[in-house]
């Protein structure tokens, strides 16, 4: 499998993106959501990986700039087919590996407080994201968890 950055314009891509964006609309009222559409994933402050498995999409995931030390991952997905293959954790350490030689000193990110987001929890908790006061233009939301990681601390870090 590889990990390459991606512009979104694979029909795939997008399939799977509007899947995302399909599977997270009925879980917070819309004030709450906050996951990046198509023409905000190709703004010029986001990077977006993909990893391909020959022609198979697994998953991808994004980092979005907030300013020059730091950053937020948006829009980790992976394909139902590759779930459990260890494909986040490759997307996200790729993620991190990229910040860390960008000089971003601390990550951020925003998921669901509902059960349905506990897995996503557990996964960024694994990797050392721990809760935190909402960041950039988040406000505090009852629909919201906001995680960060002090890129500082990883200094052996390898993806």
């Amino acid at each position: 499998m590889e990990i390459r950055i991606d512009d979104l314009s694979s029909e795939r891509v997008r399939a799977l993106l509007q899947l995302h964006l399909d599977t997270m609309a009925p879980t917070a009222p819309a004030e709450s959501q906050h996951a990046l559409d198509l023409a905000g994933l190709q703004g010029p402050d986001v990077s977006f990986w993909c990893m391909w498995d020959a022609d198979e999409l697994a998953g991808f995931g994004a980092l979005k700039a907030l300013n020059a030390l730091q950053a937020e991952i948006k829009s980790m997905r992976t394909s139902n087919a590759y779930l459990r293959r260890g494909v986040a954790a490759a997307i996200l350490s790729r993620i991190i590996k990229t910040a860390k030689q960008r000089g971003y000193e601390s990550l951020f990110l925003e998921t669901g407080s509902m059960d349905f987001f506990a897995p996503a929890r557990n996964f960024y908790q694994s990797f050392g994201f721990v809760e935190c006061n909402p960041f950039a233009n988040y406000k505090l939301d009852p629909n919201s968890v906001f995680m960060s990681m002090s890129l500082d601390e990883l200094r052996n870090f390898k993806a």
